[in-house]
C-alpha cells in the first residue's frame, strides 16, 4: 500500500513482510517481519511511535509450521511486502527498514530510513548482528540464488544498492543507477539478471548480473500504472508485474498485472491481465504453475467508500507456457498481501495484516484451498519471504 496521496514526504506505503510455509522438504524456516507502529483506520494512516516492530521465525520441520521465535527488530510496513530475504543456507535474514517514526515532536510522523538489518537465524533466539547503511527508504530486496549478494531497491533514491554477503559479513559493494526510484528488485532464478519496478515512471528497469557486477542495460520497459511489485517464474521465462494504480492505494478501479517475456531480447510486454483493485503482494509457485496476487481491495480505504471491503482477496493466476490467465479468487482476512509458497509449492501462506495472522492454504496443481488454519503473530505481517528458489 502507498500513502503518497496522504503523506507527501513518503513515496510509498506498503505492507511488507514475510513468512514461510509448512511440511516442506529441505526447508527449515520462514521469517515474517511485523510492524505495529503504522495503523490504517478508516482510510487514514496513524503512526504509533510506541508500536512494537519485530521479526518472527516460523519452523517448518514439523507436521505443521510453528512460531519458533520472535525478536524486536526495526522494519516497516512501507513498500511492497518483500522487504525481507533469507540466504539460501538459511543462515541470515536481511530486513529493509523503509520508514521509521521521527524523534521528539515528530514522533507521530514517518521519516525515511536508510538501514538494512542483518539477523543471524542460527542462534537461539535469532539475533541482530549488523545494520547496513544503504540508500533512502530501502524497500523490496532480493538475495541471489548463490547467496553471495543481495540487491536492495531504494524508493527515495534513483539507485539499487548492491550488498556483498560472505557468511556472516554483509557489506555495501556498490550501486547501480536507474532512471527512477524503485520499490522492488527481483533476481532471476539463474542469477544472471534482475528487474526493478520504478513506480513513478510506470516502467521496469532491466539489470544484468555478471559475478559480483550489476549493470543497467538501459532497456526500461513501460508496463502498467504504478508498478509496485513483481516476481519471476522458476524457469526464468516470464515476469509478472503488479500495477497497483493510484499511487499504490485502493480507489475501486480494476488494475492489471503485466506479463514480460524474459527470453526475448529485448525484454518486452506480451500481455496484461486484469486482477482487481490495487494488487500489491505477488508470489509465483516454485512449480511455475500458478502465481498468487494479493489485493488491497479497498481495505485501506474509508469505511464509507463504495469500494471498501473488510476482508480482502487473493487472485490465483494459471501459467501455461507464456499464457497467464485468471483461475480463481479466495476471500481471506483484512489486507491479505504478504505471500509466500513452501519450497515444494504444496502450501501457500498469506499474511492477513489487520488480523495479525498467516492463513495457510493447500495447493494441488493449479487448485488452491483455504485450510482454515491460521498462525498467530505478535504484530501486523508486513512481509513474507522464503529462501531464493
Amino acid at each position: 500500500m502507498n500513502t503518497k496521496a496522504l503523506i507527501p514526504s513518503i513515496l510509498s506505503l506498503g505492507l511488507l513482510f514475510q513468512l514461510g510455509v509448512m511440511t516442506v522438504s529441505n526447508a527449515a524456516v520462514i521469517v515474517a517481519a511485523t510492524d505495529n507502529s503504522v495503523l490504517i483506520q478508516d482510510g487514514e494512516v496513524i503512526v504509533d511511535a510506541n508500536g512494537k516492530r519485530g521479526l518472527s521465525v516460523i519452523d517448518l520441520n514439523g507436521p505443521e509450521p510453528i512460531l519458533k521465535a520472535s525478536i524486536p527488530l526495526a522494519n516497516s510496513l512501507f513498500g511492497p511486502p518483500v522487504n525481507v530475504g533469507i540466504t539460501p543456507d538459511e543462515r541470515l535474514a536481511l530486513i529493509a527498514e523503509a520508514m521509521r517514526p521521527g524523534k521528539g515532536e515528530k514522533r507521530t510522523e514517518l521519516v525515511p530510513s536508510n538501514l538494512v538489518h542483518v539477523v543471524n537465524l542460527t542462534t537461539n533466539p535469532p539475533r541482530e548482528i549488523a545494520q547496513i547503511t544503504v540508500g533512502r527508504q530501502p524497500s523490496g530486496l532480493s538475495i541471489h540464488p548463490k547467496g553471495h549478494m543481495a540487491l536492495v531497491a531504494n524508493t527515495a533514491d534513483n539507485f539499487i544498492t548492491i550488498l556483498s554477503i560472505n557468511r556472516d559479513k554483509v557489506s555495501v559493494s556498490g550501486k547501480v543507477d536507474i532512471s527512477g526510484p524503485a520499490t522492488h528488485v527481483a533476481i532471476a532464478p539463474d542469477g544472471r539478471s534482475a528487474l526493478a519496478t520504478m513506480q513513478d515512471d510506470h516502467k521496469v528497469a532491466v539489470l544484468k548480473i555478471d559475478g559480483n557486477t550489476v549493470t543497467n542495460t538501459a532497456q526500461d520497459v513501460p508496463v502498467g500504472l504504478y508498478p509496485f511489485n513483481l516476481d519471476i517464474t522458476p524457469n526464468g521465462a516470464l515476469a509478472i508485474v503488479n500495477n497497483s494504480g493510484k499511487g499504490g492505494r485502493s480507489d475501486g478501479n480494476a488494475n492489471t498485472v503485466t506479463i514480460l517475456d524474459l527470453e526475448h531480447d529485448p525484454v518486452h510486454v506480451i500481455d496484461h491481465v486484469t486482477v482487481g483493485d490495487s494488487p500489491e503482494g505477488i508470489a509465483i509457485s516454485p512449480t511455475g504453475q500458478i502465481a498468487v496476487v494479493g489485493l488491497l481491495d479497498g481495505g485501506d480505504g474509508p469505511y464509507d467508500a463504495f469500494y471498501y471491503h473488510q476482508r480482502g482477496r487473493i487472485v490465483i493466476l494459471g501459467i501455461d507456457g507464456k499464457k497467464v490467465s485468471r483461475l480463481q479468487e479466495i476471500t481471506l482476512g483484512g489486507l491479505p498481501e504478504a505471500i509466500a509458497f513452501s519450497p515444494d509449492g504444496r502450501l501457500l501462506l498469506v499474511g492477513n495484516l489487520f488480523d495479525k495472522n498467516i492463513a495457510v492454504l493447500e495447493v494441488n496443481g493449479t487448485e488452491v484451498v483455504d485450510t482454515g488454519r491460521r498462525i498467530s503473530l505478535p504484530g501486523q505481517p508486513a512481509a513474507l519471504r522464503a529462501r531464493p528458489r
